[in-house]
C-alpha cells in the first residue's frame, strides 16, 4: 500500500481541509515546497498536492505548483479543479507523476478517453468523489445519479487503471475512510486510493487490510494524531 501525504493549497499556503474548507495549516502554512522536502526527509515516496483555489473556483497557484514540481524532491500526484486537457497536460509538461482527473470524469468522457489515449493509463488517475454512494462534483454541490461504482466501470472501460476515491462527507472529518465503497471500485479491478477520513493508524491497517493501493492522508498528520514515519510503517507492514 502506497501512502499520500496530502499537501492542499488555498492562497500559496498549506491548509487543513474539512469537507471543502480549508483551515491554516498553523506551522506547515508558509511554504508547500518545504512541507513536501520534509514529508520526502520522514520517508515519504509520495505526495498529493491539491490547488484548492483552482478547485474551488476562485483563482489557482499555477506558479507555485510549478515550482512545487520542480523542487518536492518525491514523485507528485496532483490534483484539484483540473478540469481541461490544457491544464493536465501543463501539470504534465511541468513534471507531475500522476495527475487526478476530477470532475470532469463525470461530465465530460470524451474528455477522459483523449486523455488516457495521449498520456496512457500510468500517468493519470481518475477521482472519484461520493456522497452517500452518488457522485458528486463541482465542489461537491451537485450530485448525479450515478454510483461511484458505475462511473469506475465506466473509466475502466476507457482504459483507466488507477482511481482516488473519496467519501466527501469524511473528508477532513477524521471518522474513519470509506473503506466499504472504495473496496468496491477496487473490486472490479482498479487500483484503488482512498481517501477522506483517516484519523489513526488502525484507519491505516484497515485500507492496507482492504487490498487497496494507497491512502491520502492529510488532516491527521497535521494535527500530529500520528507520525509520518508511524503512518509509512503501518502501509508497509
Amino acid at each position: 500500500m502506497e501512502l499520500y501525504p496530502a499537501v492542499d493549497v488555498q492562497g500559496g499556503r498549506v491548509v487543513r481541509l474539512r469537507q471543502g474548507e480549508a483551515e491554516r495549516a498553523t506551522a506547515y502554512a508558509d511554504d508547500p515546497v518545504a512541507v513536501a522536502r520534509q514529508f520526502a526527509r520522514d520517508g515519504a515516496r509520495w505526495v498529493h498536492f491539491v490547488d484548492l483555489d483552482r478547485a474551488l473556483g476562485r483563482g489557482d497557484n499555477r506558479a507555485l505548483a510549478r515550482r512545487f514540481l520542480s523542487a518536492a524532491g518525491v514523485p507528485v500526484q496532483v490534483g484539484g479543479g483540473l478540469r481541461t486537457e490544457q491544464a493536465i497536460d501543463e501539470m504534465l509538461a511541468w513534471g507531475a507523476t500522476r495527475v487526478v482527473i476530477g470532475t470532469k470524469a463525470a461530465t465530460d468522457p470524451a474528455l477522459v478517453g483523449r486523455l488516457l489515449e495521449r498520456h496512457g493509463p500510468e500517468r493519470l488517475a481518475v477521482g472519484i468523489d461520493a456522497k452517500d454512494g452518488r457522485v458528486a462534483v463541482r465542489g461537491w454541490t451537485e450530485v448525479f445519479d450515478l454510483t461511484a461504482p458505475q462511473l469506475a466501470e465506466r473509466v475502466k472501460s476507457q482504459g483507466a487503471r488507477t482511481v482516488i476515491y473519496t467519501d466527501i462527507a469524511r473528508d477532513g472529518m477524521l471518522v474513519g475512510p470509506d473503506v466499504a465503497g472504495a473496496r468496491a471500485i477496487a473490486a472490479l479491478g482498479l487500483d484503488t486510493i482512498a481517501s477522506g477520513g483517516v484519523a489513526a493508524l488502525d484507519d491505516l491497517r484497515a485500507i492496507r487490510t482492504a487490498g487497496l493501493a494507497g491512502a491520502v492522508v492529510g488532516r491527521a498528520l497535521y494535527e500530529g494524531r500520528f507520525t509520518l514515519a508511524e503512518a509509512l510503517q503501518c502501509a508497509a507492514a
